[in-house]
């Protein structure tokens, strides 16, 4: 399907108010899906300089992402990215062997937001958002302590992510 669609579809659904239907519709439009998801519920409007959403539910348990309700007025490319993240958190916390380490969930989700290795199906963020996502994983690395156990079970992902934002900040050629 066309972006032009997709975001013909989206803006539907929001102006109808149906932000959970919307974000159902995105996440099988892309096979984001998982049966451990238990559902949407909505939390109070984002402001333009920070949006979160969460994967709510105890270990074991379906999960419910919560998101503000005015979520579809951020760029859909960002909100999909989003939702993946919290994807990943639904995975992690809902099946064994279940992801416990609160660092390592965070590491997990924001490099599946770099490289789309579990949900392949992906609309392309922003260079802004790529080197935002890879800062906040970087964050997440760092507080896993030098030398660590998780340091060195991600030491390649990291590898990969250094290589990605040295990729972004090369300049190009115009030919």
């Amino acid at each position: 399907m066309k972006f032009e669609n997709i975001k013909s579809q989206i803006e539907i659904f929001h102006k109808e108010g149906k932000t959970i239907e919307a974000a159902d519709w995105l996440l099988k439009l892309f096979d984001i899906q998982d049966e451990n998801l238990k559902g949407f519920a909505l939390r109070e409007k984002a402001d333009r300089t920070y949006i979160l959403l969460t994967a709510e539910g105890d270990f074991g348990e379906k999960q419910v992402i919560r998101m503000p309700e005015n979520v579809f007025e951020f760029p859909i490319p960002l909100i999909l990215t989003l939702l993946t993240h919290e994807m990943v958190h639904v995975r992690q916390k809902s099946r064994e062997p279940y992801v416990l380490d609160r660092l390592e969930r965070e590491w997990q989700a924001y490099y599946e937001m770099l490289f789309h290795k579990i949900f392949p199906n992906f609309l392309e963020v922003s260079t802004f958002h790529k080197k935002f996502f890879a800062e906040k994983a970087f964050s997440y690395y760092k507080r896993m302590g030098e030398g660590s156990e998780l340091q060195a079970k991600y030491a390649d992902q990291k590898k990969e992510i250094e290589d990605l934002i040295a990729s972004l900040e090369e300049p190009t050629l115009n030919t």
